[in-house]
Parts: structure tokens; C-alpha cells; sequence
């Protein structure tokens, strides 16, 4: 494997960190998901059931504990008699069919008892550092009554409806990170089964599936008793867990600017280091080809009735076959395959097209790739101090680097600051209203840092380039925030979008799936250009035949000749 070291150059945040680029990303090897997956399988996990203590009515609580060669991780559920119009999938709701925590070890009985009084009751409970997340579904109720139906009457229930939906319970949020009491980041950061971000929660919601999947056959038992059949492993194996995200996930890649440039630092260099490849081998150029095609089928079930996800879907479906008469005419074995891949699709494939080939050239070398998911943490605490003594001069570079684009803007223009960010009084959720229409600008987050930067830029102008920039924001500590950021970009060149996200043509869906895809997610089916449904895991496997083998390219499903 022999690569050309003066070609292994990243692409420009330029043009990686525009929303519609973000909002074409694509899963890969470097998703949450697939990481997890993969170190369970490596390191031979052990999965055990240790309670399910569920009544007729679909009532009660289960145990499920993960554990690896250090420490053990125990999803405890709750299932509850949600009556239907209680059933909703807003953040505010107060009832769900189930809620979970996941919790630091093995729980005792005394532990369980005391979470019973408070995970159900989600953010009006509370837990403490012994949880690591917080979590709650809600039944997919047509398709849960089916599957629960069939498999009372001894069949197996209808893979169409199956595949039409994908998962027989959603998720509402699944929160971590210290929030309602949960155990900090920190405490958890420097466990190598949990460095890399959200491994707490996708293992929460791995074991969830597990806890889905058990429960609906309990109450195919319940209703049909000895004639009643379990889920074929088959069958079982397409569902995943849904997860309906909104709003307040948008304003997570724009708060969090260190983290996110590592997410996608890590990614731009997996790419650029296959790229920088001279050659390919046989057994890359075919496994290559093998996971295109196989991702093929994927796309061709993807369905969405939002307008402007069909029209991504309908050019990824033509870049599929522009991309294949390509191949027909390159072996990919000589004179850098990928990057002459890249470069071509750059030149001929919408941006989804571009970003699924950029995934997919990733699939062949793990050796390459697969390390690079311990660089995605956020573990620069300088970076969030001010250089104080930094010079004014060198201060405007930084924003102008950044924010170029955004200086020359007339933001006093009505589509350039068309909408605000603020948080629902009622609601508790971010919403992004209109500006000239709603009583809301003094209630804005700052979630416009293109605008505020060029504000700091031209409030800026007056100072000599020489003075310490301590100095301006005594004067004029509104800025501060924006001189952080700029500082931020000496270590995170890709933490800044490159777009307006206050303007009247902005998607949030395009952070939400920017987001989510490094999650693992597939199947993006925005339901309006501020909330999306996705899936999650399904095609993985379940515990019980989890191998080094099948651990990973589950992602894209197996052919059916």
C-alpha cells in the first residue's frame, strides 16, 4: 500500500463546511455506531438479560447489562400502558410506552427501586452520576400491532411492512452528558470503550433494540399464547430503533465548534489518506465495488416525501448510474484510483453523490481509517480560553479566514437576517421563528456567528493592529464570544459553517443530518425542513451472533438474488 505523501491534503472548509454539502454527509467508518460495533466484537462483549419483569399488560422493567473487559454497562427499562393520546413524539410530552436509563455497572435491587420513582418521569425525575444517559420511546403503533398480531397466529409478520417502516419503537432524545443529573462527560472520557463521542448513548440504544425486540414477542406470548411464535433472526435483524429529531439538535454543531471540526478533520483525513494512494489492490477494488453495489440497494428503498429530499434522492439515484458507467471503464488498481474517483465525481455527481463516494472509498482500508476515531473527541480545554495578548491584527485574520464570505454581506437586509434562534418558553425546545413577523429578537441565542463576526470585524477596524486584543473587548465584551471563535479556528479549521444560519433560505435540516450521519444514521426522511426521522441499527446484529465478521458492513444491506 504505498501512498504519495504530498497528496495527502484535506479539502478546504471552504468547501467541506457548507450546509448543503453538510446536509448531503453520509455514514462511514468512522459513524458511532459502527465504532461501538466494532469494539464489542473485537473485545468479545458479553450481553446478558438479567431481569424482565413484565406483566400481561406490557407493565414493567428489564435488565440488560454489556459487558466488556473492564466494566459492565446496564440498560434498565420501563415499560409502560401508554393509553393513545398520550402517544407523541415531542420533547415535552410527559408519558412515552417506554423509558430507560443506561447505568454505570450492574444495578441492585435498591438501585432499580430508586429509578423506577424517577426515569419514568424523564426530565421531571431526577438520577445521578451512576447513569450515563436518559432515554425514552414510543411505539411505531400500526406496525407494533402487526408484528404482535402475526407472531400471536404463529406467522411471521409481513417484511414489506416491515422494510416500509424499519423499527417498531422511536426514540424522542437520548440524553447524556450530565444533563438531569447524569454522570459528566468527564467521568467517562478516558474509558478507551467510551473515548470516542456518544459511545454511551449508541450503546443505550443497541441495548434498547434488544429490550424492543424481547418485549414484542412477550406480548405475542401474552396474546397467543402456545400457538405464538418468536421473530425470525432474519426478520429481526432488519428493525432498528427510530429516532425523531428536531430543532434542538441543530444548534449542537454551531455551540460546539472544537468538537465538531474534529468529527470532520477526522473524516477529511480518512479521505485524504486513501486518496493519496497510488494504487489499489484487487481485493480493495472489489470490495469497493461489492459495498456500491450493496449500497445501491440501500438507496433504492429510501423514500422520503419531503420535496426537497426526493429531489437529493433522484440525483443520488443518477449519480449511481453515472458513477457506474464510470467504473465500467476503471479497474481502480492503478494511477491513484480514488483520487482520480473523487476528482471525477466532484466534477460530475451532486454533492450527496460526491459525499456517498467519499464514504464508500473508506470501506476498504480500515487500517487507514478506523484509528482516526479516537481523534473525534473534544479534548482541548485551551482552546476555550482567550489569547488576550493576542494583536488586534492577528485577531481580524482569524475572522476574516473564517468568515470571509460572510464581511461583505449586507446583514441589515431582510433575507440575510430573516430568522432568529431562541428557546420556546412553552415549549423548552430551540425554535427558529421569523424575525420581522414574531416578538422574538430579544430572546435570540447567539447562533448566528457569521453575522457577529462580521460585526466584530468592522467594530475592529478602528483599533491599531498592534494593541492587545484585551483591550478592544474591554471596550467591548459583546465581542468576545466571536474573538473565541476565531481563536478556536488555529485548531479547529473546520469548525465554522459557511453559510448564513439565520437567512430566509436556511434548512436546519441540513445540521440535523450533518449531525446524525456521523451518529451512523440512514434513510434520512425529513418530515419538514426542521425535523427529520431516521434509523438506527437496524441490519445490525443482535448480541447473541455479534461477531468480528458481521460487526460492521451491516450498514449496507446483503443483495437478494
Amino acid at each position: 500500500m504505498k501512498t504519495n505523501a504530498a497528496d495527502t491534503r484535506r479539502r478546504s472548509p471552504n468547501t467541506v463546511m457548507r450546509l448543503k454539502r453538510l446536509g448531503s454527509l453520509h455514514q462511514c467508518r468512522l459513524s458511532f455506531m459502527r465504532v461501538l460495533m466494532r469494539c464489542m466484537a473485537r473485545e468479545s462483549w458479553q450481553f446478558t438479560r438479567r431481569l424482565f419483569d413484565i406483566d400481561d399488560n406490557g407493565v414493567g422493567r428489564a435488565v440488560y447489562t454489556a459487558t466488556g473487559p473492564e466494566r459492565s454497562y446496564s440498560l434498565i427499562a420501563f415499560a409502560h400502558d401508554l393509553p393513545a393520546d398520550q402517544r407523541s413524539d415531542r420533547v415535552i410530552a410527559e408519558a412515552w410506552d417506554a423509558t430507560f436509563t443506561l447505568f454505570d455497572g450492574i444495578p441492585t435491587a435498591e438501585d432499580i427501586d430508586r429509578l423506577a420513582q424517577n426515569v419514568p418521569l424523564q426530565e421531571a425525575g431526577r438520577i445521578q452520576e451512576t447513569e450515563l444517559s436518559l432515554s425514552r420511546a414510543n411505539r411505531s403503533v400500526r406496525l407494533w400491532e402487526h408484528v404482535v398480531a402475526a407472531l400471536a397466529s404463529g406467522r411471521q409478520p409481513d417484511v414489506s411492512k416491515i422494510d416500509a417502516v424499519g423499527y417498531l419503537m422511536r426514540t424522542t432524545a437520548v440524553y447524556g452528558s450530565g444533563k438531569f443529573g447524569a454522570a459528566d462527560r468527564e467521568k467517562i472520557a478516558d474509558r478507551p470503550e467510551l473515548s470516542v463521542p456518544f459511545q454511551a448513548e449508541m450503546l443505550s440504544v443497541y441495548l434498547t433494540r434488544v429490550f424492543v425486540r424481547d418485549l414484542v414477542q412477550h406480548m405475542a406470548r401474552v396474546r397467543g399464547g402456545s400457538e405464538a411464535v418468536v421473530l425470525h433472526p432474519e426478520i429481526a435483524q432488519r428493525l432498528g430503533i427510530g429516532n425523531s429529531t428536531g430543532l434542538g439538535m441543530a444548534p449542537y454543531i454551531v455551540n460546539h465548534p472544537v468538537l465538531f471540526n474534529n468529527w470532520i478533520m477526522a473524516r477529511e483525513e480518512a479521505i485524504a489518506r486513501v486518496c493519496a494512494l497510488d494504487t489499489a489492490s484487487a481485493e480493495e477494488a472489489t470490495t469497493f465495488r461489492i459495498i456500491l453495489q450493496r449500497s445501491e440497494g440501500s438507496i433504492a428503498v429510501w423514500h422520503s416525501d419531503h420535496p426537497a429530499q426526493i429531489r437529493k434522492l433522484a440525483a443520488l439515484r443518477q449519480d449511481i448510474a453515472a458513477l457506474k458507467e464510470y467504473l465500467a471503464g476503471d479497474d481502480l488498481r492503478h494511477l491513484a484510483p480514488w483520487a482520480r474517483l473523487c476528482a471525477w465525481a466532484a466534477e460530475n455527481l451532486s454533492e450527496e453523490g460526491q459525499e456517498l463516494v467519499a464514504s464508500l472509498i473508506l470501506e476498504p482500508y480500515p487500517d487507514l481509517v478506523d484509528g482516526l476515531a479516537h481523534c473525534m473527541s473534544d479534548s482541548n480545554a485551551d482552546a476555550f480560553r482567550i489569547d488576550g495578548s493576542m494583536p488586534v491584527a492577528e485577531v481580524m485574520k482569524l475572522i476574516a479566514n473564517a468568515f470571509d464570505w460572510a464581511l461583505e454581506k449586507d446583514w441589515t437586509a431582510p433575507e440575510n437576517c430573516a430568522r432568529a434562534w431562541y428557546v420556546s418558553e412553552e415549549k423548552l425546545e430551540p425554535r427558529l421563528g421569523e424575525r420581522f413577523d414574531e416578538p422574538i429578537e430579544e430572546y435570540e441565542q447567539p447562533l448566528a456567528p457569521a453575522r457577529d463576526a462580521a460585526a466584530a470585524s468592522a467594530a475592529l477596524e478602528g483599533w491599531a493592529s498592534e494593541s492587545p486584543i484585551a483591550d478592544f473587548l474591554l471596550r467591548h465584551p459583546e465581542h468576545r464570544h466571536t474573538v473565541r471563535r476565531a481563536q478556536m479556528s488555529l485548531v479547529a479549521p473546520y469548525g465554522e459553517i459557511r453559510d448564513n444560519t439565520i437567512s430566509d433560505k436556511v434548512l436546519p435540516i441540513d445540521m440535523l443530518r450533518a449531525k446524525l450521519s456521523f451518529f451512523g444514521a440512514t434513510h434520512f426522511d425529513p418530515r419538514s425542513d426542521r425535523w427529520v426521522r431516521i434509523c438506527m441499527y437496524a441490519g445490525a446484529p443482535y448480541p447473541e451472533t455479534l461477531t468480528t465478521e458481521n460487526c460492521d458492513l451491516w450498514v449496507y444491506p446483503e443483495l437478494v438474488s
